[in-house]
């Protein structure tokens, strides 16, 4: 069943969407969210909330992209489960991956200026837009999705540490890029 199918079978109200759902995407969203958390069991509890969110969503909402809707509500879910877990104990995929881009983030120029996440978001979507496609499938799989070097590495065909240069060098241009835009970092 294709995209526009399943979202249809959610405008509908037909409990058969959820179903479909987990079919066509429950592999990828569960990969997502142990990606984030580490553990198989609470990528199925949010997994679950995905499914839940995507029913209460469709309609009003009609993605474009199922596969990428999906995956945003499964991230959300995962990175608020990973900051409630937080609170019990320190560490985590997400912390070291956060971690690798601190050197990326930073204020505003003016000090008077209040933080402006969505200027950021939105200068940070620029600059993926101008990189090629590998570059930019590299550094989102990375940092949106949360998958790990070795991972990388083998489907890239090369040595961890190679890519992980091949990392630190987007991150560097990110860096750059955001310099020029005028966040001092």
């Amino acid at each position: 069943m294709d995209d526009r199918q399943i979202i249809e079978l959610y405008w509908a109200r037909e409990e058969s969407a959820v179903s479909e759902t987990e079919r066509k995407y429950g592999p990828y969203c569960r990969s997502v969210a142990v990606n984030i958390l580490g553990s198989a069991q609470d990528a199925e509890e949010c997994v679950s909330d995905a499914w839940l969110g995507a029913w209460n969503s469709i309609p009003p909402q009609r993605p474009a992209s199922l596969r990428a809707y999906l995956g945003r509500l499964v991230r959300n879910a995962a990175l608020s489960l990973c900051r409630r877990s937080r609170a019990q104990k320190r560490g985590g995929g997400m912390e070291v991956l956060l971690s690798e881009l601190g050197d990326c983030a930073g204020s505003r120029p003016s000090p008077e200026e209040e933080f402006d996440a969505g200027r950021l978001g939105e200068d940070i979507s620029r600059w993926l837009r101008g990189l090629d496609g590998a570059k930019r499938r590299l550094f989102l799989r990375r940092y949106w999705l949360g998958e790990s070097v070795g991972e990388l590495a083998r489907e890239c065909r090369c040595t961890p540490n190679a890519l992980a240069v091949r990392l630190r060098r987007l991150r560097l241009e990110l860096k750059d890029f955001l310099e020029q835009e005028g966040y001092a970092l």
